[in-house]
């Protein structure tokens, strides 16, 4: 439940409506679009959401501090992995959310300060505080930007592999320094300056990577 949960918070945060369709979910947690249907019931009767028909599901104050709980595990967990453990940011949200389920809080917080008490997981999201409040991050996608500006790599909205693999090659992760140098009309490619070099992405990688202002990357 609290997997589910999570991912519908997770999605709602990256949009402007706090309803979540019941198919993304599906997506999101490769689960059948019944298997959703049956769970957002179970949810729905614990009252940790609310379901309307044609718009999807949206949580309510319960089922977001159950959100924010099981978000805080796993950011935690997967920070542990990378800084501790030595994966991979490309390996660990999978493994991360299998572990985050079966730690106790004890083990937990021994992972949080092995890792170096850090502030956002590897991917560059912000993880909750002990008393369940979500940091906020001001930034945008890089597909909303316009050109010239000097710009700081926020966080990496995707759990594609092979996308954080290439992102992590070209050293657009985050922390990173970045110039967004042109970009195509028609939602086209950008053209970037990282460091000394210049790498060109296109609008779907431009859609996960969100940046902010130079000087504002601050957790």
């Amino acid at each position: 439940m609290q997997d589910y949960l999570a991912e519908a918070y997770r999605i709602a945060s990256y949009q402007d409506n706090e309803y979540v369709s019941t198919s993304e979910l599906a997506d999101r947690l490769h689960k059948t679009a019944p298997a959703v249907v049956r769970m957002a019931s179970r949810l729905r009767e614990a009252g940790l959401i609310e379901h309307e028909p044609y718009q999807g599901v949206r949580l309510t104050p319960s089922g977001e501090r159950e959100a924010l709980i099981s978000i805080r595990r796993h950011r935690i967990v997967e920070a542990f992995l990378v800084n501790v453990m030595g994966f991979g940011w490309h390996e660990v949200h999978d493994e991360g959310e299998e572990l985050a389920s079966s730690v106790t809080q004890r083990v937990l917080d021994r992972m949080e300060e092995m890792a170096g008490m850090p502030r956002r997981c590897p991917h560059g999201e912000p993880i909750p505080t002990r008393d369940g409040v979500m940091p906020k991050i001001d930034d945008v996608a890089l597909a909303e930007l316009e050109p010239t500006q000097e710009l700081t790599v926020s966080r990496v909205n995707t759990h594609d592999a092979d996308k954080l693999m290439y992102l992590h090659e070209i050293r657009l992760t985050p922390g990173q320094d970045i110039e967004l140098i042109s970009r195509a009309p028609f939602n086209g490619p950008l053209r970037l300056r990282i460091e000394r070099d210049e790498q060109v992405i296109g609008g779907e990688l431009a859609e996960a990577v969100r940046a902010c202002n130079r000087g504002h990357f601050d957790i």
